[in-house]
């Protein structure tokens, strides 16, 4: 079929993934409003973001026809929810709660294309479990101080190593983008369209 793709991401790390498995695609930011009312499961919300950004893009009238593609992750330790930090003292409460401990990363997938004023979607979501080491304050600090918690969920990236001692599922989900299961669906799209 051939279509064009778009990510509806500013994300740099979203970015790499997807160019692993889509030699072409555009970016187009998603302003989409974040915040969701009620109180859903991090699958949910993943899901609802997902599919908001990128309905937000699809519905351009420059990209009709096209396939956008929107994504969300979070961090979730128990039923609790961690975003982005909103500053460096976040940041440290998150990571305290984490190290030593198991949680989970959701990441929500949405693929959108709309066609005369209607918009058909494929929405998922993705779960990774990531075991913590134990961190200590020191360790703590100088992560913050590198600057690297601030723009990520549950305040740390796994490529910054050294602090998770394992997990189980895909590795390229908690840093933002569950590559072979969007390989699967752009392979589905690709046959079937959507």
């Amino acid at each position: 079929m051939n279509y064009e793709y778009i990510l509806a991401s500013a994300s740099p790390r979203r970015k790499e993934l997807l160019k692993e498995i889509l030699p072409e695609f555009t970016i187009s930011p998603s302003k989409a409003n974040e915040s969701v009312s009620g109180d859903p499961s991090p699958k949910k919300l993943v899901q609802i973001l997902a599919e908001r950004k990128a309905r937000e893009i699809s519905a351009l009238p420059e990209n009709e026809g096209k396939i956008v593609l929107g994504s969300d992750t979070v961090v979730a330790l128990g039923d609790k929810i961690l975003g982005k930090p909103a500053d460096e003292a976040e940041a440290k409460r998150m990571l305290q709660s984490l190290s030593g401990n198991k949680h989970f990363v959701w990441t929500g997938v949405c693929f959108a294309r709309t066609q005369k004023g209607a918009t058909k979607t494929l929405v998922s979501a993705v779960k990774t479990a990531v075991y913590f080491e134990k961190i200590s304050e020191e360790r703590i600090e100088e992560y913050i101080a590198g600057g690297s918690p601030m723009d990520k969920a549950g305040a740390y990236g796994i490529q910054d190593g050294g602090l998770v001692k394992k997990l189980k599922g895909s590795y390229s989900n908690v840093v933002g983008l569950p590559v072979e299961h969007c390989r699967k669906r752009i392979e589905k799209i690709e046959k079937k369209g959507l």
